[in-house]
C-alpha cells in the first residue's frame, strides 16, 4: 500500500454535548429534537445527519454534536430541569481517514473490528487509541473519523502515521 493511498487530515472539532436527566428524558429528547428540526439517534452508535450537524448517541442520556467546518452552532436553550448543554470543542480535534487499507492501519491502533455491524457506515463507537480515550465514527466504506482529546492529538497523530508507514512497508 502507497502513503498514496491512505490520508489523515485533523481539524478543529466544535463539539458540544447535551444531556437529559433521568426520568425527564422523553421530554428533553422531544425539545431538542424539535430545535434541530430533525428524528434524534435512538440507540447508543447511532448517528444522524442533519445540515451539517452530525448527532451521535453517546450514552443512553448523552448526545454529542459535531458540527462540520463553517457551521455556526444551533441555537439551542436546554430547559435546566430536563437536563443540560455543555461545550467540548475547545478540548478536541477530529481525524479524518480514508484509505484502501484503512482497516489494515486501524487495527495496529484501536481495539475496533472494522467488519462489525456494531461499527457500519454511520455508526459510532467509544474505544481508546495508546491508552486515550476516543470516539471512532465509521463515515463510509473505508473512511472514519476519530474524535480525540486536543493535548493528545499530536502523539496520536504520529502513532497513526507510524502505523500507517508500518502498513506501507
Amino acid at each position: 500500500m502507497s502513503s498514496q493511498e491512505f490520508s489523515l487530515s485533523v481539524a478543529d472539532c466544535p463539539l458540544i454535548q447535551i444531556e437529559g436527566w433521568d426520568g425527564t428524558l422523553a421530554q428533553f429528547e422531544k425539545g431538542v429534537s424539535a430545535s434541530f428540526g430533525t428524528k434524534l439517534p435512538a440507540s447508543v452508535g447511532e448517528t444522524v445527519r442533519h445540515r451539517g450537524l452530525l448527532v451521535v448517541r453517546v450514552a443512553p442520556r448523552r448526545l454529542w454534536l459535531a458540527l462540520d467546518d463553517g457551521i455556526e452552532a444551533p441555537s439551542l436553550a436546554v430547559d435546566p430541569d430536563l437536563g443540560c448543554s455543555v461545550s467540548l470543542g475547545e478540548g478536541r480535534v477530529r481525524f479524518s481517514m480514508a484509505g484502501a487499507g484503512i482497516a489494515r492501519i486501524l487495527s495496529r491502533c484501536i481495539a475496533v473490528d472494522w467488519h462489525a455491524p456494531a461499527v457500519a457506515p454511520g455508526r459510532a463507537v467509544q474505544t481508546s487509541l495508546h491508552h486515550v480515550p476516543v470516539l471512532f465514527l465509521r463515515t463510509g466504506e473505508t473512511a472514519c473519523d476519530l474524535i480525540v482529546p486536543r493535548s493528545f492529538s499530536r502523539s496520536l497523530a504520529d502513532w497513526i502515521a507510524d502505523s500507517a508507514a508500518a502498513s506501507c512497508a
